[in-house]
């Protein structure tokens, strides 16, 4: 999976405000819906039952939220940065501001686990996130996204 192929640029959003962990979902939701044709109440209500069952704050400031979706061809990501980081439960109790979230067709299988799996290694790297948190337009956050991606090729 190239994260090139998941992440539009359009899809990147980096003067989020959100004062909690649902009002970020609900910003994510509304970029997912009107950058892959969906409804933004169904895509928030995915990804609320998601963050129900356990956190997806992965600590560092980061959180991988995701669902599985119908109307989706194939998976797609949405990246947001959070000017005021927020309570996200995180695994290390720290607030989040970065957040890469992954949407998954309804049915797909195997590739939805290698493409959070890829996402996660990738925002583990400090200075990535780093490099992330000072960028300022989507276009850099792309190509530091998609360059980093390159330079460690997936396992799968």
């Amino acid at each position: 999976m190239n994260i090139g192929e998941l992440l539009d640029r359009s899809a990147i959003s980096l003067r989020v405000s959100a004062a909690t962990k649902r009002k970020a979902l609900a910003v994510i939701a509304e970029i997912a819906a009107r950058s892959f044709h969906l409804d933004a109440g169904v895509v928030l209500e995915a990804l609320a039952e998601r963050e129900a069952a356990g956190s997806t704050g992965v600590g560092h400031g980061v959180a991988v939220p995701h669902a599985r979706l119908e109307g989706l061809e194939r998976m797609r990501g949405v990246f947001v940065r959070i000017e005021h980081p927020v309570d996200f439960d995180s695994v290390d109790d720290q607030p989040v501001d970065l957040m890469f979230a992954l949407f998954a067709p309804k049915n797909a299988g195997a590739e939805h686990l290698r493409a959070l799996a890829r996402v996660s290694r990738l925002l583990r790297q400090g200075e990535l996130r780093q490099q992330l948190r000072k960028a300022q337009t989507a276009d850099v956050v792309h190509a530091l996204l998609v360059q980093e991606a390159s330079a460690r090729p997936s396992a799968a």
